[in-house]
């Protein structure tokens, strides 16, 4: 299975970098901030195409289209543009995400960095691999060393969560915090040793399903911000090499 997602992700890859930096059309969703274009649909029915002829009896949730049942105990979570807005603005950051569940739990996992062709893969139990090379997280121990990722919601002037001030709270104590704008992108860079840890307050299931198990088969550890144990319907998520994690749930604290 996972060669066959590896084969789908990049088929949507080579679409979206042949739509990177063209015309097309955008549309918008909940507000402004939330926008898909005509590449992420393309992206999507590509993927679906593959799964709906090669694993007819398996569901699926996508973000643009939603969930499509089909009661088996296979589920495929798919985020066929993760980082939309950095690739509709011409900023190369931006992947394709697809998570397998077997009866709840994630079984395999791609992230797809489109742009530098950098294939972050998963199995259960195997290790996580950028392009077939072994990765592990990082040996950090003390978050005063630490660089760190989040995001932000599209509801972000809501300032959900606390949004804002865990930022400063947590900018404060790190070497530095970046803002990638793809979620995604932010665990693989935990899971191969780039970012000592990342958290979000508020994630999608196609935004962490891969990106999770990538973390967690690298050495890493993946919970909410008080250290409990998440699902992929769990929207407050702290990623990190475990070993500055309890660091990170006291400097989340508000």
């Amino acid at each position: 299975m996972i060669k066959d997602i590896l084969e789908i992700a990049g088929i949507a890859g080579e679409i979206i970098r042949e739509g990177f930096g063209k015309n097309f059309q955008i549309e918008y969703k909940t507000n402004e901030k939330n926008l898909v274009t005509e590449i992420d649909k393309k992206s999507e029915k590509a993927i679906m195409d593959f799964i709906s002829k090669k694993y007819t009896t398996h569901n699926i949730l996508t973000e643009e289209s939603g969930e499509h049942k089909k009661n088996s105990d296979y589920l495929w979570v798919i985020d066929p543009i993760d980082g939309t807005t950095n690739f509709a603005h011409g900023l190369p950051i931006f992947s394709v995400s697809i998570g397998v569940m077997k009866k709840n739990e994630i079984i395999a996992g791609v992230v797809y960095d489109v742009m530098q062709n950098i294939f972050y893969s998963t199995e259960k139990g195997s290790g996580a691999f950028a392009n077939n090379k072994k990765i592990n997280v990082s040996n950090n121990n003390k978050i005063g060393l630490g660089v760190l990722a989040t995001g932000f919601p599209y509801n972000v002037a809501d300032n959900p969560n606390n949004a804002f001030e865990r930022f400063e709270s947590l900018t404060k104590q790190a070497r530095a915090v970046r803002r990638l704008g793809s979620a995604a992108i932010d665990f693989c860079y935990v899971a191969c040793g780039v970012f000592d840890g990342f958290w979000e307050v508020a994630l999608h299931p196609w935004d962490l399903c891969a990106g999770k198990l990538l973390v967690e088969e690298a050495g890493g550890i993946v919970t909410d911000f008080a250290g409990n144990e998440i699902d992929i319907f769990t929207p407050q998520i702290l990623a990190s090499n475990k070993k500055i994690h309890q660091q990170m749930i006291d400097g989340l604290k508000i």
